[in-house]
């Protein structure tokens, strides 16, 4: 159905007569003291005279078109388009990415491509986010410091693009876990208790920032943020050496017991995700522990329709001065 946002700007209809009404008419212009009759015949004789008082008449409809689409276009008309149910969970999600050096390991495979765990990361979680359809998703990436890269929004668009254009060493090559966290408790303090949420993905140890990790996952609990936290990369890889090919551990930096205190401390949950499959599976039971729950919020689409009444008006308006300045120059 078709609404108007600014009904009362339909008042101003009459103000073309009311303008009319109260300022004095404009001077005529003094005619000639010689009368040369003969010159309306060259001009097309008795019938230029009705063609000039059919030009006054189609003169008036025209400004009064005009006048009619401009206020029109000015009450704003808008297309209301059929009510949707929009799934609402009422859960505050914090998104917390290590960008420190060791993610640039390439030891995940996707789409039978080896890349480095940062790329394999933004694939899932980039997933990951567009399915929290109702949940506002926030993004702290972190290294030496924590930066909050978005805050808490409904634009999953957004977020997603911001995590694709992070980069490794954008935030320090070190992890500061720490950090991370205490950013998450500060941005998310505000937020109702219980709907708290924080997923923390690193591959290594806290070496960087201002608070220990198991200083900030007390704070944490006391707040009643929980905190899920995800350790990455393989724990066998081949490499090729002077001495031919040999099987390391790259993942030999990463702290799982201190990853899987700070999950038990704040009542979350530890994951290991040595391969892209791991990871996906990680989330996808994130999306099962953190379920929609409230009831759907109905919203109407809303389609502008005002340029088209404006632009008819804008189109008159220009043939009304093009006509006047063609009677003028003849």
């Amino acid at each position: 159905m078709i609404d108007f946002a600014w009904p009362w700007i339909f008042l101003l209809l009459p103000l073309p007569v009311l303008v009319r009404v109260v300022l004095p008419p404009a001077e005529r212009p003094v005619e000639a003291a010689l009368h040369m009759p003969f010159l309306e015949d060259l001009r097309g004789g008795s019938q230029g005279l009705l063609d000039g008082a059919s030009k006054h008449r189609w003169f008036r409809w025209a400004a009064l078109s005009a006048w009619i689409l401009l206020v029109t276009s000015g009450a704003r008309p808008q297309w209301l388009g059929e009510a949707v149910d929009l799934p609402m969970s009422g859960r505050d999600l914090m998104l917390a990415v290590d960008l420190s050096g060791s993610m640039q390991e390439r030891d995940f495979v996707v789409e039978g491509r080896t890349v480095n765990r940062l790329a394999a990361t933004k694939r899932v979680v980039g997933d990951f986010i567009e399915r929290r359809r109702g949940d506002r998703v926030g993004l702290i990436l972190f290294g030496d410091r924590a930066y909050l890269q978005a805050p808490l929004t409904f634009d999953l668009e957004t977020v997603r693009t911001l995590l694709d254009e992070a980069v490794i060493g954008l935030a320090g090559k070190q992890t500061a876990i720490g950090d991370a966290i205490g950013l998450a408790i500060k941005r998310l303090r505000e937020r109702p208790a219980g709907n708290r949420i924080l997923i923390l993905l690193t591959d290594g140890a806290n070496t960087a920032g201002e608070i220990r990790p198991e200083k900030a996952a007390q704070l944490a609990a006391q707040s009643g943020l929980k905190i899920y936290t995800i350790g990455v990369g393989a724990d066998r890889m081949t490499v090729n050496s002077l001495f031919g090919p040999q099987e390391i551990n790259p993942s030999r930096d990463l702290n799982e017991a201190a990853l899987r205190a700070i999950a038990e401390a704040t009542g979350g949950r530890y994951f290991r995700a040595k391969e892209t499959g791991e990871l996906t599976r990680i989330y996808r039971l994130l999306d099962e522990m953190e379920p929609v729950e409230q009831d759907p919020r109905r919203f109407r689409p809303v389609v502008a329709l005002y340029p088209w009444p404006l632009g008819l008006a804008l189109l008159l308006a220009g043939l009304l001065l093009a006509a006047s300045l063609r009677e003028d120059g003849t």
